[in-house]
C-alpha cells in the first residue's frame, strides 16, 4: 500500500506542474509546428527554383522534370521528382488511312519533346484488359477517331468505341472507374453528313468523362468538308490543333497544375497561378463531371460543363423545370468561350465571326497533289480532264470502249472531263478511291465555262502530243484525236452539280463536240433544268432503298426520294436516255423485280448492264476480286431481266468491258 501511495505522489508532482504551466506547453507545441511549415515551404520554393534553372540550362521543360532537391543537414541533395508525364499514347480509328496518318504525325511530334510515345491502333487494343493501367501510368492517351457510315465508328475501332459505351453506362463501373486517365480526342469527320458529323469522336470523349477520365484540353473535330473546314482542310483543321495539344503537353511536362478548382470562366482564373491561357483548358476532377444528364443533353466543352455545375450544382438533382435554364446557361457560355477567346472548341466547322467574304476553291493543295499523281490534269479551282485508257489502245489501232462498239464513239476522238469533281455519293466501287471531294450543294468559287473548255481542250491535246513518235500509234489517228469530236462527262464526281453546266453543254456542241453526261440521280431538279444533251446517262446502282444506301453511300438523308424523282425527271426529257446499271456481285444482283419497276419508272431508251470494275484493295472499300461478276453472269442477269420488261431486247455487247446493252424496241 505504501508503494502504491508512493506512486501516485510521484505521478501527482509530475502532472500538476504541467497542467498549471498548460499554457506553456501549447505555446512550444504551436511554435514547433510553425517551424515544421517554415521549413516545408522553404524545401519546396528551393525545389522549384533549382528545376526552373535546370530547364533554362537545358532548354528542354522534360529534361529537368525528373530532378528535385532536398534540404539535409542544411546542405542540398538531389533525389528524384515525381513525374509529371510519362508518356503519349496515340489511339486511332481509321478507314482510308487518314487518322492512321495523323498519328503518325503526331507521334513524331511528340518524339522530339523527348517523350516516350506509342501509336496503336483501336483495333489491336482490348480496352477491357488495359485501359484501367492508364488510370496509374502517368501517360497522356490521345484519341484520333473517324466517323464512318451513318455516324458508325470505323471497323478497326468498333470494338473500342462498344466497349467504352456499355462500361459508360454500367453502374457496376461506377463514374470514377477511369479517374486518374488523361485524355484527349480530336475528331475526323465530313460536315456533309449533317446528322452524323463527327459523332464518334464527341461519343468518345463523353463516355470517357462519364467514366471519370480527365480531359488536358477540349475535344476538337476536323473537317472534310474544306468549304466548311474552320482552316481550309482536314490537314490544317489537325495542324492547328496538334499545335495547341503540344503547348498543352509542355506545361504538363512542366508540372502546370490548375491554379484554382478547375471552374475558371475562359482560361480567366482569379487566383494568383501565372499559367498562360494554353493552360487554363483544365484537367477536371470526376466530381466535376457528375451531372451527366446534362452532358447528354447538350455538347459542351470543358469550360461550360463546369458552368452549366455552377448553375445546377455538382451533386444536385436536376427538376425537369430547371432544364431550361441549365441549357440556356451552358450555351451562353459557349458562346462567350468562342466570342472572347476564339478557342478551338467543341466543333472546327462552326461559322466563323468574321464570315468569309469569299467562298474557297474546291481543289486543296493536299488534293490537287494526290489528284496530279493520279494522272488528271487539273482545270482552274473544281475542274478536270485525263486520258482514258481507250484512247492510248485505239491510237495503236487496237480496239475501242463500249461506247464505240455500241454508239460509234471513236475513242481517240473522246475526251474525258467533267466540271465538277465534287459528288454526293461516295460509292464502294469508285474508281477514284474517293479522292475527290463531297458534296450536297455547290459551295465553292466557280469558273467558267468558256476558261473550263478552252484549258479542257488544251490539256487534252497536251496528252496526245506526248504519242507522237511512239512505236506502234497510227499517224492518221494521231491527227484525228488533235481534235476531239465526242466529250464523256463522266470522268468523277458529279457534273450536274456545276452551276453553269447548261452553258458549258452549248459551248461543247458549238464546236461540234457531242455530250454524253452521267449523273447519280440525286439532283433531280436539276436533271429537269438540263438543256438537252446528246446522251443523258443516269447511274441505278442499285434497286432498293436498303442496298442503294450501302452501295452508293448517299450524303442526302432523303436519298431515296431524290432517286425516284430523278427517274422521274429523266422519263420527261425530250432527249436520248440511258441508265446505267453497276452489277456488284454479292451486293445487288438478285433484285431483277425491283430492277424492272425502276426501268418502267424512268422509261429509258437504253440500259446498259456492266459488271463492276475491280481498281484494287482500297482503304474506302471492302469490295474484292471476287465481287466482280464474270461476263457469263452478267449476260445471265441481262437475259432475266428482259424477260421482265418485254419492250426491251439485247441489243449489243462488249466482253472486254463486261458490259452489255438492252434498248428498247421503239429505237
Amino acid at each position: 500500500l505504501d508503494v502504491s501511495m508512493d506512486t501516485w505522489n510521484f505521478i501527482s508532482a509530475c502532472l500538476v506542474p504541467l497542467w498549471l504551466h498548460r499554457f506553456y506547453v501549447y505555446s512550444a507545441v504551436a511554435f514547433g509546428i510553425s517551424v515544421w511549415m517554415v521549413i516545408q515551404f522553404t524545401t519546396s520554393r528551393t525545389k522549384r527554383k533549382i528545376s526552373e534553372q535546370g530547364e533554362k540550362s537545358t532548354g528542354n521543360p522534360t529534361a529537368a522534370a525528373g530532378i528535385g532537391n532536398k534540404l539535409v543537414n542544411g546542405y542540398a541533395t538531389l533525389q528524384a521528382k515525381e513525374v509529371s508525364v510519362a508518356g503519349v499514347k496515340i489511339f486511332y480509328g481509321s478507314q482510308t488511312g487518314t487518322a492512321k496518318r495523323f498519328a503518325k504525325g503526331l507521334a513524331e511530334a511528340v518524339i522530339s519533346l523527348n517523350l516516350p510515345v506509342e501509336v496503336i491502333s483501336m483495333g489491336d487494343y482490348d480496352p477491357d484488359d488495359r485501359l484501367l493501367e492508364e488510370t496509374t501510368s502517368k501517360n497522356v492517351c490521345v484519341f484520333l477517331v473517324a466517323t464512318y457510315t451513318d455516324g458508325q465508328p470505323t471497323e478497326s475501332a468498333a470494338w473500342f468505341c462498344k466497349w467504352l459505351e456499355e462500361a459508360a453506362n454500367d453502374f457496376r463501373f461506377g463514374k470514377s472507374f477511369l479517374k486518374g486517365l488523361r485524355y484527349a480526342v480530336f475528331g475526323l469527320g465530313n460536315s456533309v453528313y449533317v446528322d452524323h458529323y463527327n459523332t464518334v469522336g464527341r461519343n468518345t470523349d463523353r463516355w470517357l468523362w462519364m467514366l471519370g477520365a480527365s480531359r488536358i484540353m477540349t475535344r476538337a473535330e476536323g473537317d472534310c468538308n474544306v468549304a466548311q473546314s474552320k482552316h481550309g482542310s482536314i490537314e490544317a483543321d489537325f495542324e492547328a490543333w496538334k499545335a495547341k495539344f503540344l503547348n498543352r503537353l509542355q506545361g504538363l511536362c512542366r508540372g502546370e497544375k490548375q491554379p484554382c478548382s478547375g471552374k475558371c470562366r475562359k482560361g480567366k482564373c482569379k487566383s494568383s497561378g501565372k499559367q498562360n491561357k494554353e493552360s487554363s483548358d483544365h484537367e477536371h476532377g470526376t466530381s466535376e463531371y457528375e451531372n451527366t444528364e446534362a452532358e447528354e443533353l447538350f455538347e459542351t466543352s470543358s469550360e461550360e460543363e463546369a458552368a452549366a455545375e455552377e448553375a445546377g450544382g455538382t451533386n444536385s438533382v436536376v427538376d425537369v423545370e430547371d432544364l431550361g435554364n441549365i441549357m440556356s446557361h451552358m450555351k451562353k457560355g459557349k458562346r462567350e468561350h468562342e466570342l472572347k477567346d476564339g478557342d478551338f472548341g467543341t466543333s472546327l466547322t462552326q461559322e466563323n465571326s468574321g464570315k468569309e467574304s469569299e467562298k474557297r476553291e474546291m481543289i486543296t493543295p493536299a488534293l490537287r497533289e494526290a489528284l496530279t499523281k493520279q494522272g488528271y490534269k487539273l482545270i482552274g479551282s473544281h475542274s478536270g480532264v485525263k486520258l482514258c485508257r481507250w484512247t492510248k489502245s485505239m491510237l495503236r489501232g487496237r480496239g475501242g470502249c463500249y461506247k464505240h462498239t455500241f454508239y460509234g464513239i471513236e475513242s481517240h476522238r473522246c475526251m474525258e472531263a467533267t466540271p465538277s469533281l465534287a459528288c454526293a455519293n461516295k460509292c464502294v466501287f469508285c474508281w477514284r478511291h474517293h479522292t475527290n471531294p463531297v458534296g450536297t450543294e455547290w459551295r465553292w468559287k466557280m469558273d467558267q465555262p468558256e476558261r473550263i473548255l478552252q484549258e479542257a481542250l488544251e490539256n487534252h491535246q497536251s496528252m496526245i502530243k506526248q504519242f507522237k513518235g511512239v512505236s506502234g500509234v497510227k499517224a492518221d489517228r494521231f491527227e484525228e484525236a488533235m481534235a476531239a469530236k465526242h466529250c464523256a462527262l463522266s470522268l468523277v464526281g458529279e457534273p450536274i452539280m456545276y452551276p453553269e453546266i447548261n452553258c458549258f453543254v452549248k459551248l461543247l456542241h458549238q464546236h461540234s463536240i457531242s455530250s454524253f453526261l452521267v449523273t447519280n440521280a440525286q439532283f433531280p431538279d436539276e436533271i429537269r433544268n438540263l438543256e438537252p444533251v446528246t446522251q443523258l446517262y443516269v447511274s441505278v446502282d442499285a434497286s432498293t432503298k436498303e442496298s442503294l444506301k450501302r452501295i452508293d453511300r448517299p450524303l442526302f438523308k432523303d436519298f431515296w426520294q431524290r432517286f425516284l424523282d430523278s427517274l422521274k425527271a429523266l422519263s420527261e426529257k425530250q432527249q436520248r436516255t440511258v441508265y446505267r446499271l453497276t452489277l456488284v456481285k454479292a451486293w445487288n444482283v438478285d433484285e431483277l423485280k425491283a430492277y424492272a419497276d425502276l426501268i418502267a419508272l424512268g422509261k429509258p431508251d437504253f440500259i446498259e448492264v456492266k459488271g463492276v470494275t475491280y481498281c484494287g484493295e482500297s482503304s474506302a472499300s471492302n469490295l474484292t476480286m471476287a465481287n466482280v461478276p464474270w461476263h457469263e453472269e452478267v449476260v445471265h442477269f441481262v437475259r432475266e431481266l428482259t424477260n421482265l420488261i418485254p419492250d426491251y431486247e439485247i441489243a449489243c455487247e462488249h466482253e472486254h468491258s463486261n458490259c452489255i446493252l438492252i434498248a428498247h424496241k421503239k429505237v
